[in-house]
């Protein structure tokens, strides 16, 4: 699979753009891992254009984490355009453009998977930005706005022409917000059809290395994107991976964590810690926090801790270093009983 002049070889995994997750700490986390490419957080046009602090602090990348996707979004042409030629100066390798965030603050404005209920505006801002920038210019979004407006199908050709060089596709609508169960039919079915002829990357509810590979051999997906099943959890990666080359997964780890066989619990555990010093580092150990208790909550494998719900709730109130670290290594203890 290709996106302009990158190649990504056979069945790739793409990690999701993520507001207040894919911070570069965790991106580059997730690209050791395994992801073939990474996304910023979205950032705002507006924002981009008012040279707004904190969102240019978002655009920063590092060549480590290459290949590297921007994603930006907006509600009108000249803002995006603008934007995206900002963007274009700090070399990401894909400038993405976000036609699918749901939450009410971005959709509710008219941008993100607003932009469904204005086909010929977002028709005109993608046919724009293509113009505008030589970085490729590729397009997330979802299958409409309802169930009574699956319009992706006769979308995906319209952007097509419009010169994306790839297309993500959500399986909900904006409607379903995260809710209920991704439908991957309609993916399935844009990537089946003869007049498409650019990259189908697939999104929505790809938890488990077998979700993964069905997506790829049932809908025909030339890539998969993950998003939230990689909180806490950035070696989702190299599960998926594994399983998709027909690794020894059972084998025991090998040098780097990057190595052929699965990771053990302290494996895991030792990068939780290793992503909290990061960010700590990165920022400070306050926001660096805030950046990673999320992932500590939220991962996969504290769920053999009776009663955990306790302990996400101290996980959640933790507001130095040493006491986080405490409650993991008191996981680490009762995981091992």
């Amino acid at each position: 699979m290709k996106i302009g002049n990158i190649e990504f070889g056979d069945r790739p995994l793409f990690l999701a753009p993520m507001e207040d997750v894919t911070d570069i700490g965790f991106r580059k986390l997730c690209k050791r891992f395994g992801a073939a490419m990474v996304y910023t957080e979205f950032v705002s046009a507006d924002a981009i254009i008012r040279s707004i602090k904190s969102t240019l602090s978002k655009m920063v990348i590092d060549d480590d984490e290459r290949p590297v996707g921007i994603q930006i979004y907006g509600r009108d042409v000249a803002s995006m355009v603008e934007a995206a030629k900002i963007v274009e100066q700090v070399h990401p390798d894909v400038i993405d453009l976000n036609f699918g965030c749901p939450v009410k603050k971005v959709a509710g404005k008219g941008a993100g998977a607003g932009m469904l209920k204005n086909i010929p505006l977002l028709l005109d801002i993608t046919r724009e930005v293509v113009k505008a920038v030589h970085t490729p210019v590729t397009v997330k979004t979802r299958l409409g706005w309802d169930m009574n407006n699956l319009i992706i199908t006769d979308l995906a050709e319209q952007l097509q022409d419009c010169g994306i060089q790839a297309l993500t596709i959500h399986g909900r609508t904006r409607s379903q917000m995260y809710t209920g169960h991704a439908d991957w039919t309609l993916i399935g079915e844009v990537k089946r059809n003869p007049r498409i002829h650019i990259p189908i990357i697939g999104n929505g509810d790809i938890t488990t290395p077998e979700e993964a590979k069905r997506a790829f051999d049932d809908y025909g997906v030339d890539a998969v994107m993950i998003g939230r099943a990689t909180f806490g959890r950035p070696w989702i990666f190299k599960e998926i991976r594994d399983y998709l080359d027909q690794s020894s997964v059972g084998a025991p780890l090998m040098g780097a964590q990057t190595g052929k066989g699965s990771l053990s619990l302290d494996d895991k555990i030792d990068i939780l810690e290793e992503q909290l010093d990061i960010n700590i580092n990165r920022i400070d150990e306050y926001r660096g926090i805030l950046h990673t208790r999320r992932h500590l909550a939220a991962s996969p494998i504290f769920k053999g801790i009776p009663d955990f719900r306790q302990t996400r709730i101290a996980m959640l109130r933790a507001d130095t270093k040493e006491e986080l670290v405490r409650i993991l290594e008191e996981c680490r203890v009762k995981l091992k009983k």
